[in-house]
């Protein structure tokens, strides 16, 4: 499958977001053939973590959330970690993000702590998804249906548990990013 000709955007907190879930599906979507760009909550570099504390790598972050627009992107990736998470989801800017790519119809791509974000975009209701087992009640009570499983896929949204489900979160990402716009997405947002 490849993904060539598509520009996928994946988000990183300053310091929080859990490195492999930010490493992993970035390194799978380059050798599906897309062009990655790292969105951060501000320019330079953001560092990421393991098990949510201890420091990992540092990565460039290519363009601050103020200077894009989900229009200029095929797809989105939300890794998680939840102090990253929690960054992202405190962001008015990076929830309108997320829902702009709701509202267009683009695949979106969450793990982990990642969804607290969906809640906060006000895109989880009537859609089944999964996510580290203590982000399922905001899951319920955002209207969603949460459900243990390695990767779900509901109209364009992929979504997957923790680093152990990533090999399966990196395939379907990539396969629905390369299906392209969903448009029960855009209904449902």
């Amino acid at each position: 499958m490849t993904l060539q000709g598509k520009t996928i955007a994946v988000l990183i907190a300053p310091r929080g977001t859990e490195e492999p879930e930010f490493t992993k599906p970035r390194e799978a979507l380059l050798a599906a053939g897309a062009t990655v760009t790292v969105v951060g909550l501000e320019a330079g570099e953001a560092e990421t973590v393991n098990n949510d504390l201890d420091p990992a790598g540092k990565y460039p972050v290519d363009k601050a959330i103020d200077g894009v627009s989900a229009s200029d992107f095929d797809g989105l990736v939300i890794p998680g970690g939840s102090v990253g998470a929690d960054k992202l989801r405190g962001s008015e800017a990076v929830v309108r993000f997320v829902r702009d790519f709701f509202e267009q119809a683009k695949p979106v791509g969450v793990i982990c702590h990642g969804p607290w974000t969906l809640v906060e975009a006000d895109v989880v209701k009537g859609r089944k998804l999964t996510s580290f087992p203590t982000v399922k009640t905001d899951i319920r009570n955002a209207g969603g249906e949460w459900v243990d499983a390695e990767v779900v896929v509901d109209k364009g949204l992929v979504t997957s548990r923790n680093p152990k489900d990533l090999p399966a979160f990196c395939a379907k990402i990539v396969e629905e990013f390369a299906e392209g716009r969903h448009p029960d997405q855009a209904r449902s947002a």
